[in-house]
């Protein structure tokens, strides 16, 4: 099993619900404080953690979030 993701804490991304698994509510904003890798996962489900703080609609930040999303969302670009 291999990850290679790449994401720097600290960043804000947004995330689609098509991106996230059995998401409750619409797209989400956050700035990234950590990621965890799914060990226990099958094989063809590319999934991790990441956790941080949601943007409020108002541009204050809220809540902190812990969100499971599609590893591809932060693969690495073309070489």
């Amino acid at each position: 099993m291999a990850f290679d993701i790449r994401v720097k804490l600290g960043d804000t991304i947004r995330l689609q619900p098509r991106d996230r698994y059995r998401p409750a509510d619409g797209p989400v904003v956050m700035r990234l404080t950590g990621v965890r890798l799914i060990t226990n996962r099958p094989e063809s489900d590319e999934w991790i953690w990441l956790e941080g703080v949601k943007l409020n609609r108002d541009g204050t930040w809220g809540d902190h979030a812990l969100v499971m999303a599609r590893a591809a969302l932060l693969a690495p670009g073309p070489r």
